[in-house]
């Protein structure tokens, strides 16, 4: 018989998920309506691509609507987009300056800001990211070579010999390089998540 007073492990993390989705979307909310906030990187982020999405709209409904065609029998006026010059200038203005400022407290926060598990901070983990990704694909391709092969070539090499490519390195010392740049790579992305969501710093956007 199932146990209605217990709560599962799914409900359990589905309520979590839901709590923590509801405390970004407040958080969102105070900073759309302009107040100083203290807001995580990970909220700042969605409010920058929310604002920068609307900002977007709003240019291309002013490209659309700031001029228009009609034809020599046709009233202008009866086919005239609603457009106020005036009023849509000072809505660019507004999303503009909202974007520099959370862009700028964004930075200031990156540079700042010390990750503990490496020491460095996130500006500098933001590099480092791509390049343990490159890396790490780099050696993955060199892990898997074999150590002959032919060469894949239109007909035969010089003089009608088949060439052969050889490794020019260590298969195990790849190996071994490869899982040490992965397990940096998967700890660098944790940490740099963890202070994405548990790190604060304030936005002024009033």
């Amino acid at each position: 018989m199932k146990d209605n007073g217990k709560i599962g492990w799914g409900g359990a993390l589905r309520r979590l998920a839901e709590k923590h989705r509801l405390e970004e979307k407040l958080e969102e909310d105070k900073i759309t309506k302009g107040k100083i906030m203290k807001v995580n990187p990970a909220v700042a982020n969605k409010m920058l691509k929310k604002i920068t999405e609307e900002y977007e709209a709003l240019k291309v409904k002013e490209a659309q609507s700031k001029d228009f065609l009609a034809s020599l029998n046709e009233n202008p006026d009866s086919i005239r987009p609603k457009y106020d010059f005036n009023k849509t200038q000072s809505e660019i203005y507004a999303y503009e300056e909202k974007i520099r400022k959370i862009k700028h407290a964004l930075n200031k926060f990156n540079v700042n800001t010390l990750i503990p598990e490496f020491g460095i901070t996130i500006d500098e983990m933001l590099v480092l990211i791509p390049q343990l990704t490159k890396q790490k694909a780099k050696l993955g391709a060199m892990k898997d070579k074999l150590p002959k092969m032919r060469e894949k070539v239109v007909g035969y090499g010089v003089n009608g010999v088949i060439d052969y490519r050889y490794i020019n390195y260590d298969i195990d010392e790849v190996h071994e390089e490869y899982q040490l740049v992965s397990e940096k790579l998967t700890k660098a992305q944790l940490a740099l998540d963890n202070v994405n969501t548990t790190f604060t710093f304030e936005i002024d956007l009033s």
